[in-house]
């Protein structure tokens, strides 16, 4: 059964936002639920470089510091954040115009993005991505072989704070372990009131 979603585009009800620690799987979740709903995925801008198999527009666009600054000072961001020294930030306007058109739209930010959209969407749907252990968390960072032992360290030890700091936020309407990824979607699917494809 479907449930009847009568929208308010102004609380963003279709805006879905997965969150969770580095390792967890919330790219290949968030390309699973825009190709089940479907949904428009909306590309962060971010500072970093470019990693490999990336494409710009993609998984990010990846402009530089400067650009990124003049677009948040002229208000075009829903959410920006500073996150191991780079700079990323969602633009408003993909969102705006998802939202009038009354379409879905994924978001992959963290925490602190999180809190920033349910302020401005205060019906938009937030899911927090937990590792199924710390051994598999660590399983797939080094097999995306895109970080440094240090680098990987740093991110595995922050993880715990992060998933500390997204229970206490009060941000997320539900906390799921990435253990089954097709477990994962229809759990998502059945919250958001849509039914997994078959």
């Amino acid at each position: 059964m479907t449930a009847d979603l009568t929208l308010d585009s102004s609380g963003g009800d279709r805006v879905v936002v997965i969150s969770g620690p580095s390792g967890v799987g919330k790219s290949t979740v968030c390309a699973r639920l825009c190709a089940a709903l479907p949904a428009e995925f909306s590309v962060s801008y971010t500072t970093r470089t470019m990693r490999p198999g990336e494409v710009d527009g993609r998984e990010y666009r990846f402009i530089p510091q400067a650009e990124f600054d003049r677009i948040e000072a002229a208000g075009g961001l829903l959410e920006s954040a500073r996150v191991y020294g780079h700079s990323y930030g969602t633009p408003l306007e993909p969102v705006e115009r998802a939202l009038a058109e009354n379409r879905w739209i994924v978001l992959e930010i963290d925490i602190n993005g999180a809190i920033q959209v349910r302020r401005r969407y205060p019906k938009a749907r937030t899911f927090f991505l937990l590792p199924p252990s710390p051994d598999e968390q660590r399983r797939r960072i080094v097999g995306r072989r895109t970080d440094d032992e240090q680098v990987i360290a740093r991110r595995l030890a922050r993880a715990d704070g992060e998933i500390g700091f997204a229970r206490e936020s009060g941000c997320y309407d539900r906390f799921i372990i990435n253990d089954d990824l097709n477990g994962t979607v229809a759990e998502i699917l059945s919250v958001l009131g849509q039914e997994q494809p078959a």
